[in-house]
């Protein structure tokens, strides 16, 4: 409900009623709303995290890799509508820089990983500073998000996803990670 209607749109009578239940069962478990949308959000976050390490524990073909973890991520947020995490910074700013370190974190150990193995086969440049690589990546990522400056009703966030990881790859591939890239690009995603 937080992911298709918003932070904020969502009350605790809108979940008492989806659920069938009282808000009193739910305040026994969570104090207010704001634990509760912590809660909701760190348990997304570890579910996509592992699915992600599942991913990349396969050592697949790293510009593979990439398009299936993308693959993974849209699947778990597949009903987004509004803008979460402009909802989640703007009505819960500690949560929200919280959830971002632990992002950041995350996709900072496995972009650098990608980056690595890329480069040692032959898919990626070995001029690419993987530091400033991975951090772009990530603040590209965090940027496409963002409601105001890629509207959601101009902009098809599937679309979004895919031309942005394009941006990403076209960047630090070498003719033969650009062969593999060109392959999934023509396939359906």
């Amino acid at each position: 409900m937080f992911l298709t209607l918003g932070f904020k749109s969502v009350t605790m009578d809108n979940i008492a009623s989806e659920l069938s239940i009282s808000k009193k069962t739910i305040y026994q478990h969570y104090a207010d709303k704001t634990a509760l949308v912590e809660a909701v959000s760190f348990d997304l976050f570890e579910k996509i995290s592992t699915g992600i390490d599942n991913i990349c524990s396969f050592d697949n073909n790293p510009v593979e890799e990439l398009f299936e973890v993308k693959d993974f991520v849209m699947q778990h947020l597949k009903d987004e509508k509004v803008s979460p995490l402009y909802q989640l910074q703007k009505y819960y700013p500690k949560i929200h820089k919280t959830l971002m370190l632990k992002q950041f974190e995350k996709m900072q150990s496995c972009v650098v990983d990608n980056l690595q193995r890329g480069i040692s086969l032959d898919l990626y440049r070995k001029s690419i500073d993987i530091d400033i690589i991975s951090r772009l990546y990530f603040a590209g990522i965090q940027s496409i998000k963002h409601d105001e400056l890629f509207p959601s009703e101009k902009f098809n966030p599937k679309e979004l996803q895919i031309k942005y990881l394009e941006y990403h790859l076209r960047g630090i591939c070498t003719s033969k990670g650009i062969e593999i890239l060109e392959y999934k690009l023509n396939q359906k995603h």
